[in-house]
């Protein structure tokens, strides 16, 4: 998203660091994906529609989140994306250990 983000118009806060500054929980930050947008607050899906709205390229998909049914679809599919996230990243860590032993 970084590189997406030639404008520098998004902020990235690294909500591990002891330093940031945490307006919620950090263990809520941690376990959802949080943006802030217009001085509101905004968590999972419509988080993630924040960012894409300030990424010209992605624009179009934050417009359209704006809709409460396609924002009920990516919510519904990022929490299915948490509850897989764990598997996810340890199939990652064995991948990367098997292919430095190779």
């Amino acid at each position: 998203m970084r590189r997406l983000d030639r404008r520098g118009a998004i902020r990235f806060v690294d909500a591990a660091d002891a330093g940031a500054s945490c307006p919620v929980d950090r263990a809520e930050l941690l376990a959802r994906f949080h943006a802030r947008e217009n001085g509101c607050m905004l968590s999972g899906a419509a988080a993630f529609a924040a960012m894409w709205r300030a990424i010209p390229l992605l624009r179009p998909l934050g417009l359209a989140a704006r809709n409460v049914h396609v924002l009920a679809f990516l919510e519904w599919v990022y929490r299915r994306f948490l509850s897989a996230r764990p598997t996810l990243q340890r199939l990652v860590r064995e991948f990367g250990k098997r292919r430095r032993a190779v």
